[in-house]
């Protein structure tokens, strides 16, 4: 999520659909791991906070030959531990196999915040788990401090 957050943020500057065809459609066949590539352009305090100097891209898994890439739908995403829908407000987050929905997290969220990885606690109409990130113990010399949103829930309309 963190790496999700500040690529939206810093990578695509806020453009969701580049972010998309970033992640979807340049690899078909779906990502191993997704790397430190998404924090290019993020500053490098969140960069070292996020990854602490251990930079390694990510891994798409290999071309299927001979065979059409593997898509998921709702019958099949029980394979799948976390699901990830990217819409314009922010990140739908399925955590549970056969779920249909899960809560949102606004591309807003400070990617410091501290996320919770238990799949129950991801249900739509639960806040969202997380911590808010701890303070900023250091800043760049004449840069002014800016205020950074922290997590929060955003119940979506039916």
């Amino acid at each position: 999520m963190p790496l999700l957050l500040s690529a939206h943020q810093n990578r695509f500057a806020g453009d969701t659909d580049a972010l998309a065809a970033y992640l979807i459609d340049s690899a078909p066949e779906g990502w191993s791991y997704l790397g430190t590539e998404l924090l290019d352009g993020a500053p490098e305090a969140l960069r070292q906070h996020l990854v602490g100097g251990h930079d390694e891209p990510g891994k798409r898994y290999p071309a299927r030959a001979n065979e059409p890439p593997l898509i998921y739908t709702e019958r099949t995403a029980s394979r799948l531990n976390w699901g990830y829908v990217l819409h314009p407000h922010g990140i739908e987050v399925i955590g549970e196999p056969g779920a249909g929905r899960g809560p949102v997290v606004a591309w807003s969220t400070d990617p410091r915040a501290r996320f919770r990885d238990a799949a129950l606690l991801w249900r739509p109409d639960r806040p969202i788990p997380a911590t808010t990130p701890p303070p900023a113990t250091a800043r760049t010399a004449g840069a002014p401090a800016q205020p950074i949103p922290a997590p929060a829930a955003h119940p979506r309309s039916r």
